[in-house]
């Protein structure tokens, strides 16, 4: 293509009009210079680019600022392990039976824990969670679809989190004591403790993944690609082999006030556990959370007691649309839960039912911390925590002073 140079004497002149006015003559031009047009467009374009460049980072929209915080390191004051409650009970000899025969002193009931203090973690409550039946403290770490879970959520926002092992279930060991003796021939076989087992089956349904299985619903937010992963989570449930009442009620009341104070937190099978903790001992229990499970009736005293403590209940979507949801029954639960938030109400406590789909957030399932708005939820609950508890409790202090 030959090359075109443009000459000065082709460029088009203005043609411009005068008007005479009582000042003089008043130049008004009608027609610019195409050239010059198009160079002052280019050296506006030029100038907004400049200015609007260093303000990018500055006008990140709150999701992407925090997406840029996920990615930063996470810093760790301190972590480690420990084991709250357990008591010892005495095994008889018997003949044959190996190391499972030789008798002598166990530990049973023991919970296990682990945890993670952030930098600053001291200036919050801690938070322990508990996870419900078939599942271990996996629940609340690395979603199924390698998202970030609640666990380290909650580091990142300067909260220290303690993970348990529910006695019975996973790291916490269970009493073997009854299935050996069966094995010996001391005790008939009818006394062999039973051991629950969720099927996939079982667990899409009574999870509310979809309305029958295989299924899901279209709104759902649980990350149903990812769901083999969850049911590898799944793992043998011995709360058969536990006394009543539940050691892991006590060993959460304890680990509280080991903690000096802490924030507990319960989701399906140990939904109501914060609450039966603080029946057995309220004192380092600042706040309960109870995620999705039945409420069972209380008196008017265990209601009275409990309205000491800030309180709060929370349920997903869908809570009806399940065919055949197995042992569970949402709607009941939730209406149960509903009258219990009311009876705590009306006893003068600070009890809250945060129902999601009356807050606009549609198609959470039974495991809503691993959903894929978990971090939204997780927000809602530092928000009530950082109202509701922490707030009260500095309320308390400056009247102290």
């Amino acid at each position: 293509m030959p090359h075109h140079s443009l000459q000065v004497d082709e460029i088009p002149k203005k043609k411009v009009t005068t008007y005479q006015n009582h000042g003089g003559s008043t130049r008004i031009s009608h027609l610019e210079d195409p050239v010059m047009k198009r160079l002052r467009w280019r050296t506006i374009l030029i100038l907004g680019v400049a200015i609007a460049l260093p303000t990018l980072g500055q006008n990140k929209s709150p999701n992407a600022k925090l997406r840029d915080d996920l990615k930063k390191p996470l810093v760790i004051a301190d972590q480690g392990s420990f084991f709250v409650g357990g008591e010892s009970k005495t095994l008889n000899p018997t003949l044959g039976q190996g190391i499972a025969g030789a008798g002598g002193e166990v530990t049973v009931n023991q919970m296990y824990v682990q945890y993670q203090i952030p930098r600053g973690g001291d200036q919050h409550a801690p938070v322990v969670m508990v996870h419900g039946c078939c599942l271990s403290s996996k629940t609340w770490e690395t979603t199924p679809d390698g998202r970030l879970g609640w666990n380290e959520y909650f580091v990142r926002k300067n909260r220290s989190v303690y993970l348990a092992d529910q006695s019975s279930r996973a790291r916490s060991g269970f009493d073997g004591s009854t299935i050996n003796a069966v094995k010996a021939g001391t005790v008939p076989p009818s006394q062999l403790p039973n051991v629950l087992m969720a099927s996939h089956q079982i667990a899409w349904t009574v999870f509310r993944f979809g309305p029958s299985f295989g299924n899901p619903f279209p709104d759902g937010q649980f990350p149903i690609e990812a769901v083999d992963e969850l049911y590898k989570q799944m793992i043998p449930d011995l709360n058969s082999t536990l006394p009543m009442p539940n050691p892991t009620w006590k060993n959460m009341a304890a680990l509280a006030v080991k903690l000096k104070g802490a924030v507990l937190m319960g989701h399906s099978e140990s939904g109501f556990f914060p609450e039966q903790a603080a029946l057995i001992d309220p004192t380092g229990i600042k706040g309960m959370i109870s995620i999705e499970m039945p409420c069972p009736a209380m008196s008017a005293e265990q209601i009275s007691a409990l309205a000491k403590i800030p309180m709060l209940v929370m349920f997903g979507d869908h809570l009806g649309d399940v065919q055949a949801a197995g042992p569970a029954n949402w709607n009941a639960s939730f209406e149960g839960c509903q009258k219990f938030v009311q009876q705590v109400k009306d006893a003068g406590g600070d009890a809250e039912m945060m129902y999601l789909p009356k807050l606009g957030i549609k198609g959470n399932s039974h495991m809503l911390m691993q959903d894929r708005n978990n971090l939204e939820l997780a927000d809602l609950l530092l928000a009530w925590i950082d109202n509701h508890v922490e707030s009260t409790q500095a309320q308390k202090g400056a009247g102290k002073r």
